[in-house]
């Protein structure tokens, strides 16, 4: 199955938004969809073999679930490459531009649900790190 690609330009030295990509700390504020969701925690053993959970959840606690995987490259301010647990590939991909940085993410996508919503939930999440990295800088 063909990978989806979604990117976005974000107005952010690479340094904050690699910080703001990879560490724990910064992904609880922007690891979710909508408004009504949260990602109440986040763990990650970031290195090569090491592996990352994100705690997705309703804020009305009424569903939750882990998203996670491994880090199988990381090419500090350029590039990861994971597997997700299902097994799908996922990569995070950091080009510096003329006012920051062009995130692009090519993933495959799952076979339960239609593409559209896949690229769009992505997309959302997304958009809340631009938000997020954006206004921490």
């Amino acid at each position: 199955m063909e990978k989806i690609i979604i990117s976005a330009e974000i107005s952010a030295p690479l340094s904050v938004v690699w910080d703001a990509w990879t560490m724990p700390q910064h992904i609880i504020h922007w690891n979710y969809a909508a408004d009504d969701w949260h990602c109440p925690q986040a763990v990650s053993d970031f290195q090569e073999g090491g592996k990352f959970s994100y705690r997705m959840a309703a804020r009305d606690e009424s569903f939750a679930f882990d998203f996670w995987g491994t880090f199988m490259l990381i090419e500090s301010n350029k590039k990861l490459e994971i597997t997700l647990g299902d097994g799908r590939s996922w990569e995070v991909e950091f080009s510096e531009i003329e006012n920051g940085v062009l995130l692009t993410e090519p993933f495959q996508p799952e076979l339960e649900n239609p593409i559209e919503i896949q690229e769009l939930g992505w997309n959302m999440i997304l958009q809340n790190f631009k938000k997020y990295a954006e206004s921490v800088v």
